[in-house]
């Protein structure tokens, strides 16, 4: 068992350094320039657009798509993930988690603009759907390479993320004196498998309405809980700014161990946090109804920001701010919990514990939301039996039971080893399709020059409208 830890780990490290960290900055370069900085010149645009209702009032609009992708992001690495890259890589890991924001807005805009090009509609009732597998099909002539991203897709939603959402929230108990290192995960992790299990199998609806409600509220209220405590102690900011932006650039620190430094743990808690690239929001993107591809593709840039840019940097000043010394023995929710204490007294980790019950719960049940569109994928455009359905329902419960129990570092390996493998095929497809991309954003920019609302037609861009199900 320990020489598989050891392997799960020395992969995890040769995947991110130095594979995704060339493929992601590659990535958010190419698209960056040649969109001409998307992600900043439109930024306002795509505040804009959130606004617009579709013309069918009874489908997903633009926003509910975004809230749809932004609730599958805001999760447990908004705080726990956060906290690990400061504890483990040091605070410069802020810095680059923010360039990866930037540089993976312009990744993320590209990825749901082809999701909403070859977006599919059930023709029973009109609904949009779609994702990677479906643009790479498309594009690509590959069943087999969208079923393959598809399979990773499921091992990173329904087993590595759940599991490591699982563990996140027992960890955030270790602070209680009731805690007992071999016992208490295990008991939480199986009222959370028994809760979660319950839900999938069509119980607890007013549980999972009322998380719905309370888990955007509880995004409002840390954010402003936040604002409040650096409010508190603005005198330090020039301080913790500093901090960052030295440590981010210490490259003879980066250079004596590149696996462990603030740039690789920048990287992969960011893109753990904000998903830009991975393949998974396309899949949300192509549900909503709007007259044009790009719009879709700006409203999820947005998504990207909200997540990291105010959630993850929220989390970073809340500590940072605090005065508690940066270790790795608190890496975890413990740092977080450590700071809130410091500014809050006890009720500071009750908080956050409140906070990781409600996005854990959200974050186990919406990664399921994208398994089951992969599921449908591979079965051949429809959802598996309900035998099979009961029997994977059943898995996913025992996956968020172990995830409770495996070690932190065990977690975070299974989670950004299955998430690399997404992204690795992924990104290079959006890459090849740029094209088609950039023809999609000069249409829609010309249009807007004109004065009139943007409506995408397959043809204007050299599409054939017949291989498409939508933009006829």
């Amino acid at each position: 068992m320990q020489d598989f830890l050891n392997f799960l780990d020395a992969l995890d490290s040769f995947l991110y350094y130095p594979v995704l960290i060339v493929v992601l900055i590659a990535a958010g370069l190419y698209f960056s320039f040649r969109t001409k900085f998307v992600q900043l010149r439109l930024c306002v645009e795509s505040v804009r657009i959130m606004s617009e209702r579709p013309v069918d009032m009874s489908a997903v609009s633009s926003f509910g798509a975004l809230m749809v992708s932004t609730a599958s992001r805001v999760g447990t690495g908004n705080i726990i993930g956060v906290s690990t890259a400061i504890c483990l890589g040091g605070p410069g890991a802020v810095f680059w988690m923010w360039v990866l924001a930037i540089l993976g807005g312009a990744s993320a805009f590209a990825e749901s603009t082809l999701a909403q090009i070859f977006r599919r509609k059930d023709k029973a009732t009109g609904e949009g759907y779609g994702g990677p597998a479906y643009y790479i099909e498309a594009i690509f002539h590959s069943k087999a390479l969208a079923v393959v991203f598809s399979l990773f897709l499921i091992a990173t939603y329904a087993f590595g993320f759940n599991a490591l959402a699982s563990y996140n929230l027992q960890s955030t108990f270790s602070v209680y004196t009731f805690y007992d290192a071999g016992s208490t995960p295990l008991i939480i992790g199986l009222i959370l498998a028994v809760i979660t299990g319950w839900c999938l199998f069509g119980g607890a609806k007013r549980i999972v309405r009322v998380t719905e409600i309370l888990v955007p509220v509880m995004g409002v209220v840390y954010v402003l809980t936040s604002i409040v405590i650096m409010a508190m102690k603005i005198h330090t900011l020039p301080d913790v700014l500093g901090l960052i932006m030295s440590d981010a650039f210490n490259f003879r620190a980066i250079g004596s161990g590149i696996a462990g430094s603030c740039l690789v743990y920048g990287i992969k808690r960011g893109l753990y946090s904000n998903e830009a690239g991975v393949g998974s929001a396309p899949n949300a993107a192509a549900s909503a109804e709007t007259s044009h591809p790009v719009k879709q593709g700006l409203i999820q840039m947005l998504s990207v920001y909200i997540d990291t840019i105010l959630i993850c940097t929220a989390t970073a000043f809340m500590c940072l701010m605090s005065g508690v010394p940066v270790s790795p023995e608190l890496a975890g929710a413990q740092y977080v919990q450590a700071a809130l204490r410091a500014d809050m007294g006890d009720f500071g980790p009750l908080f956050i514990t409140f906070t990781m019950v409600l996005f854990a719960f959200t974050t186990l049940l919406g990664n399921l939301f994208y398994v089951d569109n992969a599921l449908a994928y591979i079965n051949g455009k429809k959802m598996p039996g309900r035998k099979f359905m009961s029997v994977f329902r059943v898995i996913c419960a025992l996956v968020i039971l172990v995830g409770a129990v495996l070690p932190m570092s065990t977690a975070w390996n299974l989670a950004d080893i299955t998430m690399g493998g997404m992204a690795l095929i992924n990104i290079p497809c959006i890459m090849l399709a740029g094209g088609i991309v950039f023809k999609a954003l000069n249409d829609y920019e010309a249009q807007k020059r004109s004065g009139i609302n943007p409506v995408f037609r397959a043809s204007s861009i050299g599409l054939d409208p017949e291989t498409l199900d939508c933009w006829k």
